[in-house]
């Protein structure tokens, strides 16, 4: 029998990657390419300068449709995941009317504004990139979280005129809406001939890139939650209600048609916080890594893995992105003295991310009335031993990273499987294509550390940091 292949797209906010997969979830090759620099002209204001996403992708798909060994003809569908709660505004023809509003532009806290008469239509980023890639005018309706006229219950655009002046967007400038693992279209010739990726084939609705990487890290109900590693993080369980009005929580669609992704609160500019003290540490510190032959991410591991739990009293707080009803929250590190370099620092910024995230966490599932047995950890950050180890101890459970943690692109290649009927539903799919690689289990004295550290300080440092962050913001913002 001759093999067969899916193709996974994951844009994300830092990069676009295109991921080919036998039907078992072993990656065959891929190809990334980094975005640029988010465009930012005045305060508040944040897009991705000119056609990015879609121009990102098309040099990722490229990549890896070269790398690809086997014929194109045996693949048999493509699996497209792109970054939520963005705004993408577009011409009658489909085409961009001005760059992509990224989901950390406070424009996207607000209804949307007629001030450019040469939109057509409001979407999202699987949209237009699903647009770009087939023609039509279909997404999938697990992407539309934020400002957007949707009824959670009924997965489709609401029928209470009320809610479409809400949000300030008539039916007639919104897509098709589709259900996850359906087929939105077919790769045009256009398109291929841009890609690389063979004409005809399939273009499956998944969801938001939360969800889709919790499918793809096999996050299905029970007393599991999966954290996030991104530029934003998140903990998310599985569940089958659309809860309202909760309150540590946000009820997101999930990448099984009706059902439901329960989110906690999380860190904006997560992981871009260890990317930024990298940069901060400049030459010194990659030279030190090139003597050793290691590279930099190994080197700052190691030397954080020497530094105690706790770092010695040093503890960062992750606000360096506040959210837009807090403004005036900054990133803080508290508790420096003479002990402490550059490894206190970086072992503070993983304990304070794993710390935050507890927090969140623990609101949620007290709401949920949930016990967690089990910790799944996915991004590239769960790479790092020390994280790995530093979330199960910080939670007390068993933290487990999978062979692909590059989850949201394994989600994608899953739902088009599933659209090709390759599986029977979502369970048998996962069983197939999901593997865990490794498991860290709690450090009974540093759990203790944490607990101590978290229940007596941490977790109450805003609330005397508020007032005086408060009076700093008209001076400084």
């Amino acid at each position: 029998m001759t093999a067969k292949y899916i193709i996974g797209v994951d844009g994300g906010t830092q990069s676009s990657k295109v991921l080919i997969f036998d039907l078992e979830g072993k990656i065959i090759c891929q190809g990334k390419e980094d975005l640029r620099p988010m465009s930012m002209p005045e305060p508040g204001v944040v897009e991705h300068p000119d056609d990015d996403l879609w121009d990102s992708l098309v040099i990722a798909a490229r990549k890896a449709m070269n790398a690809f060994p086997g014929k194109k003809e045996d693949i048999i569908g493509l699996g497209l995941c792109t970054i939520r709660c963005c705004r993408v505004l577009l011409k009658a023809d489909g085409n961009l009317a001005s760059p992509v509003i990224s989901w950390m532009d406070e424009r996207l806290s607000r209804p949307y504004e007629h001030d450019n008469p040469e939109v057509s239509y409001v979407t999202t980023t699987t949209g237009y990139i699903t647009h770009r890639l087939t023609g039509e005018f279909n997404d999938t309706v697990a992407n539309y979280e934020g400002q957007w006229p949707i009824d959670k219950d009924t997965w489709q655009w609401s029928e209470d005129a009320e809610v479409f002046r809400q949000y300030n967007v008539p039916r007639e400038m919104l897509f098709n809406l589709q259900l996850p693992t359906t087929v939105a279209g077919y790769i045009t010739g256009e398109a291929s001939k841009l890609t690389g990726f063979p004409e005809g084939i399939p273009v499956v609705n998944t969801a938001n890139d939360k969800a889709v990487e919790a499918l793809g890290a096999g996050l299905l109900e029970g007393p599991t939650a999966l954290v996030s590693l991104g530029t934003y993080i998140p903990s998310m369980v599985h569940g089958r209600e659309n809860i309202k009005n909760a309150q540590s929580f946000f009820s997101n669609l999930a990448s099984l048609p009706y059902h439901y992704l329960y989110e906690s609160g999380g860190i904006r500019r997560g992981m871009w916080t260890i990317s930024w003290f990298r940069e901060l540490l400049g030459e010194e510190a990659a030279s030190k890594a090139r003597d050793l032959g290691i590279s930099i991410e190994d080197y700052l591991n190691n030397e954080g893995e020497k530094i105690t739990a706790g770092s010695d009293g040093l503890m960062t707080i992750h606000d360096f992105l506040a959210r837009p009803d807090i403004p005036f929250r900054k990133g803080i590190m508290i508790g420096f003295d003479g002990r402490h370099g550059s490894a206190h620092i970086y072992r503070s910024i993983l304990e304070g991310i794993a710390l935050t995230m507890k927090n969140h966490t623990d609101a949620m599932c007290e709401e949920l009335n949930l016990t967690l047995e089990n910790l799944i950890i996915s991004g590239g950050g769960s790479n790092s031993n020390l994280f790995m180890q530093i979330f199960s101890d910080v939670y007390g459970l068993p933290a487990c990273r999978n062979v692909v943690n590059g989850a949201a692109g394994l989600g994608s290649a899953i739902s088009a499987a599933l659209a090709a009927g390759v599986y029977p539903d979502y369970v048998s799919a996962i069983e197939k294509m999901v593997r865990i690689k490794d498991r860290f289990e709690p450090n009974p004295e540093n759990h203790k550390t944490y607990h101590r550290m978290n229940s007596e300080v941490y977790r109450h440092i805003t609330t005397y940091t508020d007032e005086i962050l408060k009076k700093s913001y008209p001076i400084f913002k």
